[in-house]
């Protein structure tokens, strides 16, 4: 894709226009300089601090699209100027980053660059986690917008992109993966990188010098277009908290960009927020530790002043959009204004008659907490108390809310999961509800399938056609309903046999498009309570596809299967082979059944229908219905027709 096409059909002619003047070709530096890695508890030296100039000062931040290269980019970068990487994808520290490849939190670190400080934070890619972009973009004044080369802008780039703009960032464009073999010359000024080798260059190559294979053009890059930021040392301490995290020594560890003024240790702070009523003390204390995250290592320092990024400890009650400052002001600072949530899930105690087997956290009280506690750190979420031990909580997308069950099942919690329902708005009197943007590659022989089955979700096809430099490949531009793609991912894996890719973005709140099609057939549901056989599901094959296998334990209510028609069926799984005086031809070990499906978290998030639940163990992953008790089912299922 060549490079002014692919820039129009991110940005606007202005911004297009813009972005010319920034990235004019640059010099080559070779030399960095970097602290030597220290944690926060046992660093034994106090590093200077550099509030004195803030002109050294560079505060930016690297967006991009889902598995376009962020985090690869970020290693680089920390390995150029001197730290020590203990492993690829160093910046993804949470344990559910490094097993499914994606950033799901934002992370700030600095680098030291010939004269300059560079603070920089690596942001979440997917729409779910745009949160986490929202609330940093406040602490930064320029972006690394990182591209594909071969993808090229995708629905996600352009969403960060509009968040960047939105608050005035000065972004910087960088193609990545050029050293692919299909790419052909891009003929925009911008800056071209391979992540995964480790250079970035101002001049397109495939292949730079030895001595020119490092990021100093991407980090001089950043230096030269990156403004400094505007300080003033002179004023009063305030800071904007704009992320925070628990210690077991320290407390509550608070980290933003000091807005004005000098902090130190011991300085007496208090915070503040914004009420109806006016500007509202939450707590008065003092600085107990400063610090700062030199590469992957977190320092100690003794002063920081207006422009910097920081973390510090003292404080055990403000929280993210909360102020920061000295104790003679009374001002609070505006806080970053998020996009609403768009789906939500209904939490509540585990109560399943297996309840209580795996976890340790099984009442609503601690449940509650948790999630309480999640929504002082994630301002993306909201959590609502609802009837009886159960708790609305509201979100981005079934992915973001996926990764929060998936924490409290590995934290001991057991928990009963309503489905998604999306949150709609009324206008004028009209029923409005969010619309996503979603593009879609995928082999030419699967358009067919893709295209009925988005039809059936009220998928609107805006784009159509072949992909550049891939032959029998196609990509779809359309519109669907958020409600409409809950589930969608796992169906388009199976109908495009694992070969297509497909990216959404919120776009817009538009009218109602009316009830969706036929998306899901019945279930096979247990109306048995006990171990399940072999032989109960030899029978049972023929109805359908099995969702369990012989050992694992069931009850009255709990789903087993997918039923072959549109209507639910109750069979009995755990049914044993009935005991007779004569000799069995056969035995039961030589009974042999297809695999079952076994279900994930998300597919089971996106599987489940109104009526039913989600049963969430440490160890289990279980669908059941709402009402276990047959009779109360075929009540309720009349008492909704009706």
């Amino acid at each position: 894709m060549a490079g002014p096409l692919l820039l129009r059909s991110l940005l606007s002619a202005s911004t297009l226009k813009s972005f010319s003047s920034h990235l004019a070709p640059l010099p080559r530096f070779s030399r960095c300089f970097s602290s030597g890695p220290a944690s926060a508890a046992a660093a034994a030296t106090t590093y200077p601090s550099a509030y004195l100039d803030p002109g050294r000062l560079r505060n930016v931040a690297v967006i991009a699209h889902v598995d376009h290269g962020k985090t690869t980019l970020m290693d680089r970068l920390l390995r150029q100027c001197g730290a020590d990487i203990p492993h690829e994808r160093a910046m993804d520290s949470i344990s559910l980053e490094r097993e499914r490849g994606i950033t799901i939190a934002s992370k700030v670190t600095s680098v030291s660059w010939k004269e300059n400080e560079l603070n920089m934070v690596d942001t979440p890619g997917h729409a779910d986690f745009g949160g986490e972009v929202e609330r940093v973009v406040g602490m930064v004044e320029g972006a690394v917008l990182v591209v594909d080369a071969g993808e090229g802008p995708l629905a996600q780039t352009k969403f960060v992109l509009a968040k960047a703009l939105k608050y005035g960032l000065r972004p910087l464009l960088l193609l990545n993966k050029v050293d692919r073999p299909s790419e052909e010359q891009l003929d925009f000024p911008v800056l071209y990188a391979s992540a995964k080798e480790g250079w970035a260059s101002s001049t397109f190559t495939k292949d730079p010098p030895a001595g020119a294979k490092n990021m100093s053009q991407l980090l001089d890059a950043i230096v030269r277009h990156v403004p400094p930021p505007k300080a003033n040392l002179d004023g009063p301490f305030q800071m904007l908290v704009s992320m925070m995290e628990k210690d077991f020594y320290l407390g509550r560890i608070l980290t933003g960009r000091v807005s004005s003024g000098i902090v130190r240790v011991g300085d007496k702070i208090h915070g503040l927020r914004s009420s109806e009523s006016g500007i509202e003390k939450i707590e008065e204390g003092k600085v107990v530790k400063l610090m700062k995250k030199k590469g992957t290592s977190m320092v100690l320092i003794d002063s920081a002043g207006a422009g910097d990024i920081i973390s510090m400890a003292g404080l055990g009650s403000p929280s993210i959009g909360h102020t920061v400052a000295n104790t003679e002001v009374m001002a609070a600072l505006p806080t970053v204004e998020l996009d609403p949530p768009t789906i939500s899930m209904t939490f509540g105690v585990n109560d399943s008659p297996l309840a209580g087997r795996d976890g340790t956290h099984l009442t609503g009280g601690k449940i509650g907490d948790r999630l309480m506690a999640e929504s002082e750190t994630n301002l993306a979420i909201n959590v609502l108390p609802g009837i009886a031990d159960t708790f609305e909580v509201q979100g981005r997308g079934e992915l973001q809310l996926g990764i929060l069950i998936e924490n409290m099942r590995r934290e001991g919690f057991e928990l009963s999961v309503s489905p998604p329902k999306v949150m709609y708005k009324v206008e004028k009197g009209q029923k409005l509800e969010p619309i996503e943007e979603v593009t879609i590659e995928v082999n030419d022989e699967h358009v067919g399938l893709v295209m009925e089955a988005l039809s059936h979700r009220r998928a609107e096809v805006a784009d159509m056609g072949p992909v550049p430099g891939n032959v029998g490949r196609t990509r779809l531009s359309l519109t669907c309903p958020s409600r409409g793609l809950v589930g969608y991912r796992s169906v388009f894996s199976s109908d495009t046999r694992g070969t297509g890719f497909m990216h959404r973005a919120f776009q817009s709140y538009e009218k109602h498009r009316g009830p969706l099609g036929n998306v899901r057939k019945g279930v096979l549901v247990s109306m048995g309570y006990g171990t399940i056989t072999a032989y109960a599901l030899m029978s049972l094959e023929a109805r359908g596809t099995l969702f369990v296998t012989p050992g694992m334990e069931t009850y009255d209510g709990m789903i087993v299967g997918e039923h072959s028609r549109d209507t639910d069926l109750d069979v009995n799984p755990v049914r044993s082979k009935e005991l007779s005086n004569m000799r069995a031809a056969g035995k039961d070990e030589n009974v042999k059944l297809s695999p079952p499906k076994l279900m994930t978290l998300e597919e089971a998030i996106g599987y489940v229908a109104s009526d039913e639940l989600i049963e969430v163990t440490p160890k289990a992953i279980r669908l059941r219905k709402r009402y276990l008790d047959v009779n109360k089912r075929k009540a309720m299922s009349k008492k909704a027709k009706n």
